[in-house]
């Protein structure tokens, strides 16, 4: 389910395929159009039919349906820059980890292990479009996910809370794969045992004991990407 205007314009821009789109009351009739011209169905629905079916309170007049996007892991194979996401179960969590990584020029985002649906609504809105943008694969024991990115010759790093190296003392080019485990337990000892090569750490001066894995997605990606336009690495870096 793809709901709200500027989520249906996303998809709509990236080439993705609606099967069916529901317009309510105030629908943009560019949007309707733009869709009706792809080969979407479109429905026009009484007033207060979107507010029955939509998840949120008060939602858009505008709700499409799309299929799912997801690829295969081989079709990264090559890409400089990854998110591997294991056993995130929070649907805002992964929609702000999608759209961090698409807005920091991220190649592709790994879900796997236990997971919320990547298509869970919270989780398209949280994205903001991203969900369209950035190549995803859905799946996948982590361990074995984690040991096919290394054979690709890909550096594993995961973010730890403590005991990692600082984010901006890290080499954060090359071929990379950020691993960011759950929101309140992190990464398994079996991962951060057999399936990446470093850990690193965002420090923190306050008292909170970590930052949400969506924040600490944001920080690590975007900290990649100043690297590599150019951003030396601090002194002492690996």
């Amino acid at each position: 389910m793809v709901e709200g205007t500027r989520a249906v314009r996303e998809a709509l821009g990236a080439g993705v395929q609606l099967h069916a789109v529901f317009a309510g009351p105030g629908a943009p009739p560019d949007v309707v159009e733009r869709a009706s011209a792809t080969g979407a169905a479109v429905h026009h629905v009484e007033p207060g039919v979107i507010e029955r079916v939509a998840p949120t309170v008060t939602p858009q007049p505008l709700l499409a349906v799309a299929g799912q996007l997801d690829v295969a892991l081989e079709a990264l194979a090559g890409a400089r820059l990854l998110v591997v996401a294991v056993d995130v179960h929070d649907p805002g969590n992964l929609g702000t980890v999608l759209r961090s990584a698409e807005a920091a020029g991220v190649d592709g985002v790994v879900c796997c292990g236990s997971h919320v649906d990547v298509y869970n609504p919270k989780t398209v809105r949280a994205a903001a479009g991203a969900l369209f943008h950035v190549p995803l694969v859905v799946g996948g024991d982590p361990l074995e996910v984690l040991q096919r990115i290394g054979e690709w010759g890909t550096r594993r790093l995961a973010a730890v809370a403590r005991g990692g190296t600082d984010h901006t003392e890290v080499d954060l080019r090359g071929h990379l794969a950020l691993v960011l485990g759950s929101e309140a337990a992190g990464l398994s000892e079996a991962v951060l045992g057999e399936g990446v090569d470093d850990r690193v750490t965002i420090p923190m001066a306050g008292r909170a004991e970590s930052l949400n894995v969506g924040m600490a997605a944001a920080v690590l990606c975007f900290e990649a990407a100043r690297q590599r336009r150019g951003g030396e690495v601090v002194a002492g870096g690996s």
